[in-house]
C-alpha cells in the first residue's frame, strides 16, 4: 500500500507495454504461452486459459538464473502442468502487466467480457473483485494438508463471507526496522534485538526507546535525527497507521465489518500517536510527508524507527551492499501493543480465478491454481518473496534465517483490511483525519469519530453493492 514496488522482490522497473482495451482471452500478441507436448492432448478438448500477473520476482527460482523475467515462473509452471494434465488438451496464456494498469485494464476486460482465467497478485489489492462477484470460491481446491501447512492468519486474508477467494501462496509483511547503531548510540544496547530476529518490545519498553532517541543521541554524529517515523500524507503506507490505532486493543471491525474504533481504546491509540507528534517523538510535519519521504529520511539516519517490509527491508540492504545508500546496523522489530502481543500483518500474495460463461476454462484455471500452489518443487519459488507454508520455512530456514522469524510471527498476525467491502475506497478516509489531528484542526476524538463515520458509509454503501453474504 505504499507503492507498486511492494508486490515485488526485485527493484520495479518500467514496464513498456502498450495494451489494447480489448485485450482478451483470444489476444495473443506478446503473451509467452505453454500447451500440451506434441501429441500429448490427442483425442481431448483443447481449453485454453489466460493467466495475469502483476511484476512479481523475476525467475523461476532465482533472479539469477539464464533469462530471468517476471513471468518466468509462470511459464515453467504451466508447462510441468501441461504435460501431467489428463482431463484436457490445455493451453495456458502468460500475461506480465504492469501494477499501475491493472484495475484500468480488468475493469475493461470485466465490461467486456473476457477476464483473465486467473490473476496472481497481492490479495489486498483484488478484494473488491470479490465483493463484486467477479471471482469464484476455491474451497474446494483447498484440502487439509494445505490448512496445516498455511497458518490461519493467511487463510483470514484469503477469506470473504464464507468462501476462499485466493490461494496463498507467498507474503510480504510488514515490521518496524530501527537503526541498531542509533539505539546503541543512546544507551539502548539491552532492546537492541539479533540480526535474524523480529524484536518484540513492550509499549512501555517502546516509550523509553523514543524518550532516550531524543534526549541521549549523539547530535554531533546524528544532526537533524528523530526517533520515529510519523506520516499522514495520502493513503500510501497506511497500513503501518491501522496498526497504530490498534496498539491498545481496538479490534478495528465488529463482527459485521463495521469500523468500530471510536472506543476507549481506539481513542487513546490516536492520543498517544498525537501525543508522540507533539512531544518531538516524530519528524516534523508528519500531515505533509509521505511514507515515501519516511523511508528515504531513515536510509539517511534521519530516523532512528521507520516502517518496512521485506521487499523494502531486502531493497535497502541490496543498496548498502552497492554502496547506494550509507551502511548502518538495520534490524527489525514488530509493532508494541499494551497488552504485551505484538501486531504484525502481511500482503498475501496469491492466484484468484475470474468468472467466465466457459465451465471448462474454469475447472482447467483452478486446476492449474491448485498445481502450482501445492506442487512440492513449485512452491519453492516463494522464497522469492517470504513463504506462506511451514514446510518451505522449514527447508529453507537455514539459507535464510528470517524465514523462521516471519513464520513464528504469523500467530500475532491480523487482517488489516478485515476483508471489508469498498477498502480501496475507505483508504482514502482515513489520511485526512490523521493530518486534521496532527494540525490541531481536530481533536484525537473528534478526528476517530470522523473517521468511523465516513469509513462506515463507505463501507455501507459498498457493502450495497457487493454479492457475498447475499
Amino acid at each position: 500500500m505504499f507503492n507498486k514496488r511492494r508486490f515485488t522482490v526485485v527493484p520495479a522497473v518500467a514496464l513498456s507495454m502498450a495494451l489494447l482495451a480489448g485485450c482478451g482471452n483470444n489476444d495473443k500478441g506478446g503473451e509467452a504461452s505453454a500447451g500440451a507436448a506434441d501429441g500429448a492432448g490427442a483425442g481431448k478438448d483443447k481449453v485454453e486459459i489466460s493467466v495475469w500477473l502483476t511484476p512479481q520476482w523475476k525467475g523461476v527460482y532465482d533472479s539469477t538464473e539464464s533469462d530471468a523475467d517476471y513471468d518466468s515462473f509462470f511459464k515453467a509452471a504451466a508447462d510441468k502442468f501441461v504435460k501431467q494434465y489428463d482431463k484436457y488438451d490445455a493451453k495456458i496464456n502468460v500475461q506480465v502487466i504492469a501494477g499501475d494498469q491493472r484495475d484500468e485494464l480488468l475493469n475493461v476486460n470485466l465490461n467486456g467480457g473476457t477476464p483473465p482465467d486467473v490473476f496472481f497478485e497481492s490479495v489486498f489489492a483484488m478484494g473488491d473483485y470479490a465483493h463484486r462477484g467477479a471471482l469464484v470460491p476455491l474451497n474446494d481446491i483447498v484440502d487439509d494438508a494445505a490448512k496445516n501447512d498455511i497458518a490461519q492468519g493467511y487463510w483470514d486474508n484469503v477469506t470473504f463471507g464464507d468462501d476462499i477467494y485466493f490461494y496463498p501462496f507467498a507474503n510480504n509483511p510488514g515490521t518496524l526496522v530501527y537503526n541498531a547503531d542509533m539505539l546503541k548510540a543512546a544507551g539502548l544496547e539491552g532492546l537492541v534485538g539479533g540480526e535474524d530476529e523480529i524484536k518484540t518490545w513492550t509499549l512501555d519498553e517502546y516509550n523509553q526507546i523514543l524518550e532516550a532517541l531524543k534526549t541521549k543521541l549523539p547530535r554531533d554524529k546524528y544532526p537533524n535525527a528523530y526517533p520515529m517515523a510519523l506520516y499522514a500524507l495520502n493513503n500510501q503506507g497506511d497500513t503501518w497507521n491501522l496498526a497504530y490505532l490498534r496498539m491498545f486493543g481496538n479490534k478495528f471491525f465488529d463482527e459485521q465489518g463495521n469500523i468500530v474504533l471510536d472506543d476507549a481504546s481506539g481513542i487513546k491509540a490516536a492520543k498517544w500517536l498525537n501525543d508522540a507528534y507533539k512531544s518531538g517523538y516524530t519528524n516534523p510535519g508528519a500531515e505533509s510527508v509521505s511514507s515515501n519521504d519516511a523511508n528515504a529520511m531513515f536510509q539517511n539516519q534521519q530516523l532512528g524507527i521507520s516502517f518496512t517490509n521485506r521487499v523494502l527491508f531486502n531493497n535497502m540492504k541490496a543498496d548498502m551492499a552497492a554502496g547506494k545508500m550509507p551502511k548502518f546496523d538495520v534490524r527489525l522489530a514488530n509493532i508494541p501493543s499494551e497488552s504485551g502481543t505484538p501486531l504484525t500483518f502481511t500482503y498475501v500474495i496469491g492466484a484468484s480465478v475470474f468468472k467466465t460463461d466457459d465451465a471448462k476454462r474454469t475447472e482447467v484455471a483452478k486446476d492449474f491454481v491448485k498445481y502450482f500452489s501445492t506442487d512440492p518443487d513449485l512452491v519453492k519459488a516463494s522464497k522469492n518473496s517470504i513463504p506462506v507454508r511451514s514446510s518451505v520455512v522449514d527447508e529453507f530456514k537455514g539459507q535464510y534465517p528470517l524465514f523462521e522469524a516471519y513464520d513464528k510471527n504469523a500467530a500475532n498476525m491480523f487482517s488489516f483490511t478485515g476483508n471489508v467491502p469498498g477498502y480501496s475506497e475507505l483508504r482514502q478516509v482515513l489520511y485526512p483525519a490523521l493530518q486534521a489531528m496532527y494540525i490541531g484542526e481536530k481533536t484525537p476524538e473528534q478526528a476517530v469519530k470522523d473517521y468511523q463515520t465516513k469509513g462506515n458509509e463507505v463501507i455501507q454503501k459498498a457493502r450495497a453493492n457487493s454479492v457475498l453474504g447475499k
